[in-house]
Formats: structure tokens, C-alpha cells, sequence
């Protein structure tokens, strides 16, 4: 058997047993062997699951974005919560947005549908048989042009850029 057909994820692997480590919050002979055993059993019990590995086109935009939404995520917090604290809820002007997208591979707009849900004030609601459109709830929306500008220069377009070929 190959290298492959004992370890399908060495990445997500590892990714639990660190996160079993942190979760316990205890680095002993017994935790260590348990995150090592679920970081190889985990991704060999759920291997048929994965899809296809994405393509990576231009990695090196990605801590790019990666960074862009960390910062995103936190300023959104900051203004919900400043919305939440000193506005009366009848002044917020909560909507459904439909985003047209022109992602078309599927790990991407995953991807795009988690940042937008992740970010707090917005909330990913429904994505269309086609993968065409993307329903969006916002808690406060006053020009519904500018926000799906502004979602797609800052996440769909380097999206595109990093998992499809220009």
C-alpha cells in the first residue's frame, strides 16, 4: 500500500492532532497517541468523502486573501457590534442580496460561501441549482450595488484568481 492510501490528508492530519492537542490543553504520552490516532483515522474513514484536491493556480495570493478576510472578519465585528450597541434596530436595513457569481469551481464558491458566512453581518442563505447565484442575508444593507461590488473585487475575483485558469 502506498504512502497515500495510509495518510489521504498529512496536512489535515496534523491540523488534528494539534487541534486535539489545544482542545485537551494537556501534552502527555496518552493525548499525544489519541490526536495521533484521530489525525490518521479521521482522514482514512472519511477519504471516499473528499473531492478532487482544487487546483491551485496562483497560490501565493492566497495568505493575500487569507489576511484580507482575518481583517475583514474582525472590522465586521467591530461594526456589528458598535450597530448592536448604539442603534436602535429599526434604523438597520436588513435585506436578502442575490450575488451573481462567476466562480465556477466548486471548492472556490465553498470557499466564498464560508466568508461571507464567517463574516459577521452577512450570512450565506442559499446558493442556486446552477451555482450561478448566491442568496445573501445582510444585516444592514443602504446600496445593494456597492456590496456585491465590493464582495466580489475583494473575495470572488482572487478567488478566480488562485483555483481558475485566467
Amino acid at each position: 500500500m502506498s504512502m497515500r492510501t495510509w495518510l489521504p490528508q498529512p496536512l489535515f492530519s496534523v491540523a488534528l492532532l494539534l487541534t486535539w492537542l489545544m482542545l485537551v490543553n494537556r501534552l502527555t504520552a496518552g493525548q499525544f497517541l489519541l490526536g495521533v490516532l484521530l489525525g490518521l483515522g479521521i482522514p482514512w474513514f472519511s477519504a471516499r468523502f473528499w473531492p478532487d484536491k482544487p487546483r491551485l493556480y496562483r497560490p501565493a495570493l492566497a495568505p493575500v486573501l487569507m489576511v484580507r478576510v482575518l481583517g475583514d472578519i474582525l472590522w465586521a465585528n467591530l461594526v456589528v457590534a458598535r450597530w448592536i450597541l448604539w442603534r436602535s434596530p429599526e434604523t438597520l436595513q436588513s435585506r436578502f442580496v442575490l450575488l451573481p457569481l462567476a466562480l465556477q469551481d466548486e471548492f472556490a464558491i465553498t470557499l466564498l460561501v464560508n466568508i461571507i458566512s464567517l463574516t459577521p453581518g452577512t450570512v450565506s442563505s442559499e446558493l442556486s441549482p446552477d451555482h450561478r447565484r448566491l442568496l445573501i442575508h445582510c444585516l444592514n444593507v443602504t446600496d445593494e450595488d456597492a456590496l456585491i461590488r465590493e464582495i466580489k473585487a475583494r473575495y470572488e475575483k482572487p478567488l478566480r484568481e488562485i483555483f481558475e485558469p485566467c
